[in-house]
């Protein structure tokens, strides 16, 4: 009817119901920009942590008026980002792009095509890939110049595989070659994870085929260096092309570059599958998938956590260092211009440790020590993972009925322990006869002997869980359980760290939500309940094979990067007391090591004393993150108590899947967990299977 208005037209001017929200990708993105934390939105908007986790990996959205402060804060966040980013100075670490010469910027963008069976681009300069989800490939918001995607799989027949199945015509016939290919035309690289830091360089990996095509040996021959000699024709064909490497030279992981021009980085990453780049202990057969799966599993796992530069270890120290860049840009109020500057809560320089925190080769502990000499817990400070094993005879007759030894494992004890962990940012102080502050992160010598604890249990304050003789350094985490469960400390010495703060706290973050989004992949879930999340446990690793090997290099990643804070010299020219290369990085820190080390070794030890006095149980068995209890039933539900109204014993073991709780490590007889004690050997080592049965190794 006429003068009637259109329904629709009503609906449209009546603008959106439902306040609109970014991707969740970008949710995330201008979070970590902003530099808060997902516990510092959660307690603004007044919810749990899990919640903002949950709205930032799109699996849940906000409802109703915390939906409309949400997008209050990221719209504010995203105005304040953008209006620093105008008044800031250009970026004195601009990703690593070269640009093209004038022929080939006139030239036409390389193909890209999906992998055989995907649907046919319909022009050949827009390139397509298969359909995938955006946070299992790239993220939602693209940076245009990293479109596709942080890394490619080169398989030797012209052809670079990326994430989502795209495929891009690669025509470099030399590591030259490739290396301006990649940088001028395949749009791959990562931005960075921090505002202050730099944008991942773009990784390319070379199959055995394309190893081969590029003038490369199938096998180092020097087993000892891994590196090509110097005199190698596609080494001298680098360094004639004006390319240069680094102090690694050409192995598994070579790294391939120009030095920064105007700010610009020039460099791309190189791994060689057939010099086993992809270690079989961290990524399992991952490095004999063909070139478009492959991609997937180190696509996966460059979104979740990093691009790989090298090995686990490599990759976790890295991390720390992309999500605490050491510097920033400040403006010098003398001249008005931007110059770098040291990086608030990151670590920006290089120091020497506490003597009693120098491991035995450094000049540190050479310069006090003759060689030979071991020395005292009251010289060095040993903070490491649990290993232990209670007397048999101390197993009592109601212990012994127990026909299962059940083991029980913590997820991801390491990162679980870095959360909110204190830790020292600059050089040590030494102070004489200090007041003990569990605020303060460091090493202190303390007599702990004097601390008794039932003999069924391990003490808390050695690796070895036997008592302590005498006084003897320990790190901040453990003289304070000390004084937390109630006991005297007086050091006589320390050796503080006055600047420091949660150094770890970001990196624990990503690596939880990386974990946490990969078992999610699997079929594990943080809102089961324990029987389901028991059986899902019991499947997950037959799930998906890909998503399997990016949770192994996940866990890797975790427990190799707080190794490598504490990285020994390598290489058979090395001389006790001669310093290493490792010691000129300012993330070499033995004290953070042995705080985390010390941290999980505590959580640990207080859970099995809640069990212990709050309901009888106590462990046979230590080993790191697992504990081997004797059991009425096969399975962690047997054993692990409940209150009266069925709930887990608060500050006990818990079941589930998120770091810090358990899962179910394996389960063997009594008779077999006896014959292991009985033999020396730790049950815990072996619970996961039948290989200890005969002997015990």
């Amino acid at each position: 009817m006429a003068g009637t208005p259109d329904p629709v037209e009503t609906l449209l001017k009546s603008g959106p119901r439902r306040t609109t929200l970014p991707e969740p990708a970008r949710r995330a993105r201008l979070r970590t920009d902003y530099g808060l934390s997902q516990t510092e939105i959660a307690e603004a908007l007044g919810v749990a942590r899990n919640t903002v986790a949950g709205w930032e990996t799109g699996r849940s959205e906000p409802q109703g008026a915390i939906r409309a402060a949400y997008a209050k804060l990221l719209d504010g966040m995203a105005a304040q980002l953008a209006a620093q980013a105008e008044d800031s100075p250009p970026s004195h670490d601009v990703p690593a792009r070269q640009e093209p010469s004038e022929d080939r910027a006139a030239s036409q963008p390389p193909r890209a095509r999906p992998a055989p069976g995907a649907e046919q681009p319909a022009t050949p300069h827009r390139p397509r890939a298969k359909t995938a989800t955006p946070r299992e490939t790239v993220p939602a918001v693209v940076d245009p110049r990293f479109a596709h995607g942080p890394l490619a799989v080169l398989d030797g027949n012209g052809s670079a595989h990326c994430i989502g199945g795209l495929v891009l015509d690669c025509p470099a016939a030399d590591v030259p070659s490739l290396v301006e290919w990649t940088l001028a035309e395949a749009k791959l690289g990562a931005p960075r994870l921090h505002r202050n830091g730099k944008d991942a360089d773009a990784l390319i990996l070379l199959t055995a085929r394309a190893t081969e095509q590029l003038g490369l040996p199938t096998a180092l021959e020097d087993r000892r260096g891994l590196r090509l000699p110097e005199n190698h024709p596609v080494v001298r064909r680098i360094t004639a092309a004006k390319w240069q490497l680094t102090r690694r030279g050409f192995g598994p992981w070579a790294r391939i570059y120009r030095p920064a021009q105007d700010g610009r980085r020039q460099c791309v990453q190189l791994a060689v599958l057939p010099w086993d780049a992809l270690d079989t202990r961290t990524w399992g057969s991952a490095g004999q998938l063909p070139a478009p799966e492959l991609a997937q599993v180190l696509g996966d796992y460059a979104m979740r956590v990093i691009t790989p530069r090298g090995s686990a270890a490599v990759c976790g120290l890295e991390l720390m260092t992309a999500l605490r860049p050491p510097t920033r840009p400040v403006k010098d109020p003398a001249t008005g211009t931007w110059v770098s500057g040291p990086n608030p809560g990151a670590l920006t320089d290089a120091v020497d440790p506490a003597p009693p925190e120098a491991p035995d080769e450094h000049p540190v502990a050479a310069a006090l020590y003759p060689r030979g000499h071991r020395r005292t817990p009251a010289e060095v400070l040993d903070e490491e993972a649990y290993e232990w094993i209670r007397d048999p005879e101390l197993l009592t007759d109601e212990e012994c009925v127990k026909p299962f030894a059940v083991g029980i494992d913590v997820n991801m004890a390491f990162a679980a322990a870095a959360n909110r962990l204190n830790v020292g940012l600059g050089a040590p102080v030494h102070v004489k006869a200090p007041l003990f502050d569990k605020a303060l992160p460091g090493s202190w010598l303390v007599d702990l002997s004097h601390i008794t604890f039932d003999a069924r249990l391990p003490n808390p304050f050695t690796p070895h869980g036997t008592r302590p003789e005498g006084p003897a350094w320990y790190a901040t985490p453990t003289v304070a359980y000390a004084a937390e469960l109630g006991h005297d400390v007086t050091p006589l010495e320390a050796y503080v760290r006055p600047d420091n703060g949660p150094y770890l706290d970001a990196w624990y973050t990503r690596l939880r939500d990386a974990y946490l989004a990969t078992m999610e992949r699997l079929g594990v879930t943080s809102g089961m309940s324990e029987a389901d999340f028991l059986t899902a446990m019991e499947h997950h690793k037959h799930a998906d094979p890909a998503q399997v090997a990016v949770l192994s290099a996940i866990k890797a990643t975790v427990k190799g990067g707080i190794g490598k804070l504490r990285e020994r010299p390598q290489g058979a020219g090395y001389r006790p007391g001669q310093r290493w290369p490792a010691l000129e990085r300012a993330t070499w820190r033995p004290d953070i090591r042995a705080a985390v080390i010390s941290a999980a070794r505590i959580n640990m030890h207080r859970k099995m004393l809640k069990l212990a006095y709050g309901a009888g149980l106590f462990p046979i068995a230590v080993l790191s993150d697992c504990a081997v209890y004797l059991s009425d039933g096969p399975g962690p539900l047997d054993l692990l108590p409940r209150t009266p109204d069925g709930k887990p014993l608060a500050g006990g073991f818990r079941l589930g899947v998120s770091p810090g709780m358990v899962k179910h490590e394996g389960t063997q007889s009594l008779m077999w967990a006896v014959q292991m004690l009985d033999a020396g050997h730790n049950p815990a080592r072996h619970i996961k299977g039948t290989d200890a049965a005969a002997g015990g190794e």
